[in-house]
């Protein structure tokens, strides 16, 4: 496996390689991988015949710098397990690097920007933009993964890349979940025992208000949703929605959607976790 640690270096070793007419598929991660993210490469390598990974904690999308210094940072780990799931290049930059100079840019995404995550993570949306942007300039893929455990937002980059005009394919991949159902996250690790145990119950409890459906009215799912975990002492829903999947928008009633997506965010001791899950009609 290529390891590459700036833009120059990254453009050279790929130019070699579309010179030659090999399909590029890229997977951007901030690290701390684990099996949700190999899965990704697995889905690249299946569809591509060059896959890169980049490895870069972007500050500009936090906005909360504890959470950005306790983001969990395992690099040899990383790099083992990339080269054995057989990744081709690793772009590692550094934060010179991605960012010389401060990015002053500021998107509109509209609505689909605003709710949710873009309601109680303020600027976070931005940050990804900013980063997002950059890597897809310098690896110039042909097409890109994303895990839909956050699913909003793929939505926010499938609008980036439609408003930039830029020339690569969004491939959203399936949440990958532990055995007991927490959707595989880099923030896992930061449960302590006892949480760990605990936190399954926003996957449980999700899964079981599929049963609701459609019988129940959208406010009793999110009634039962909220209740049940909040009742949980270790757990505080920030928010659960349950929206269109294409507009994000917020329903109200079962008819007023052909795709209602339910998405979550709960706080498991200070660690933020999120979820979703589809409903059918």
């Amino acid at each position: 496996m290529e390891i590459v640690n700036s833009v120059k270096d990254l453009k050279n070793y790929l130019a070699k390689e579309k010179l030659h007419g090999q399909r590029i598929g890229f997977v951007p991660t901030m690290g701390a991988l684990h099996e949700g993210h190999l899965s990704l490469v697995r889905h690249c390598l299946a569809e591509n015949d060059i896959c890169v990974t980049s490895i870069f904690v972007n500050p500009t999308q936090f906005n909360d710098k504890n959470d950005l210094d306790a983001y969990p940072r395992t690099p040899e780990k990383d790099c083992l397990l990339l080269e054995s799931a057989g990744c081709h290049c690793l772009f590692a930059p550094s934060g010179e690097e991605m960012y010389p100079e401060p990015d002053t840019r500021v998107f509109d995404f509209g609505l689909i920007g605003k709710v949710m995550e873009g309601r109680y993570r303020p600027g976070h949306f931005n940050g990804v933009a900013q980063i997002v942007s950059k890597l897809f300039e310098a690896v110039g893929a042909d097409r890109a993964y994303f895990g839909e455990k956050d699913f909003q937002q793929i939505a926010v980059i499938r609008e980036m890349v439609r408003q930039m005009d830029m020339p690569v394919q969004i491939v959203a991949c399936p949440i990958l979940r532990e055995a007991d159902g927490l959707a595989m996250s880099s923030r896992n690790q930061r449960l302590t025992g006892e949480q760990r145990q605990k936190a399954p119950l926003i996957a449980q409890t999700l899964k079981e208000s599929l049963n609701f459906v459609p019988d129940k009215t959208v406010q009793e799912v999110r009634d039962f949703v909220v209740h049940r975990l909040n009742s949980e002492a270790l757990l505080s829903v920030e928010y659960f929605e349950i929206v269109d999947g294409y507009t994000l928008m917020p329903v109200d009633n079962w008819r007023e959607t052909t795709y209602p997506v339910g998405c979550i965010a709960v706080f498991c001791g200070k660690v933020r976790l999120i979820d979703n899950i589809m409903y059918k009609n």
